[in-house]
């Protein structure tokens, strides 16, 4: 079992919102991406998609743009990006999931093997630009949700299991290295990381390694379009 990870798709299927919009290098990207995902994944393996999956506004929306995903290989795992207006509530979304091989995390986990998926959305970090009272609360709100990740993973972790993270924010910045969600990771054991969120020329670091965590950056655009191999 392989794992590999992506993020930011921005599927504009039922929404005009084409992503070349933002440069050529986007023209055609999810067709770059899937012939990648089809290359390279497996039935048996997982792909991990770290928020912003589709520009949709309604359920209905994001429901046609996951579709787009449902004949690629693998087992899709899910988390909410800031652009994922269509992902309420997640009882529904679960329940309308096109097959077997959709999952989405909402504050919780999964199992596969020795390897235990948790995951939230995350938000913004001290340091960023233009950082707000707001962004304060929702950032410890999003820190809260961690903790309800974190103890849903402890219920079924083993000795030996690896533990993988997906936030769509990145949950560090150069301004601010240390967080509640580093360190909260760190307290919890995790052996990875990976996020998106990031676009264009704003430097972040592709993978790096903190106090023994490894972080990986998996928006698209910033990987060529091509699915990152974690595990």
């Amino acid at each position: 079992m392989k794992i590999f990870a992506i993020s930011d798709l921005h599927l504009s299927g039922l929404s005009d919102k084409p992503m070349d919009v933002f440069g050529s290098g986007w023209e055609n990207h999810f067709e770059k991406i899937k012939e990648d995902w089809q290359n390279r994944v497996s039935d048996d393996d997982i792909v991990l998609i770290a928020g912003d999956i589709s520009w949709g506004t309604t359920l209905e929306e994001g429901l046609y743009d996951l579709q787009s995903l449902k004949g690629l290989k693998g087992k899709k795992i899910f988390t909410r990006g800031n652009h994922d207006f269509w992902w309420n509530g997640i009882t529904k979304l679960r329940r309308a999931a096109p097959d077997e091989s959709f999952y989405f995390l909402q504050n919780d986990c999964v199992k596969f093997g020795n390897v235990i998926i948790c995951g939230s959305r995350g938000w913004t970090c001290p340091g960023s630009v233009d950082y707000t009272e707001n962004d304060e609360r929702l950032y410890k709100r999003e820190a809260e949700r961690f903790k309800l990740c974190f103890s849903e993973a402890e219920k079924i972790r083993e000795e030996g299991d690896k533990l993988i993270v997906m936030i769509h924010y990145p949950p560090f910045s150069p301004k601010s290295p240390d967080t509640y969600f580093t360190e909260m990771f760190e307290n919890n054991r995790a052996d990875k990381v990976v996020f998106g969120h990031i676009h264009g020329a704003t430097y972040f670091p592709f993978r790096t390694e903190k106090n023994a965590i490894e972080y990986v950056l998996t928006s698209c655009d910033k990987v060529g379009f091509t699915l990152q191999r974690i595990l």
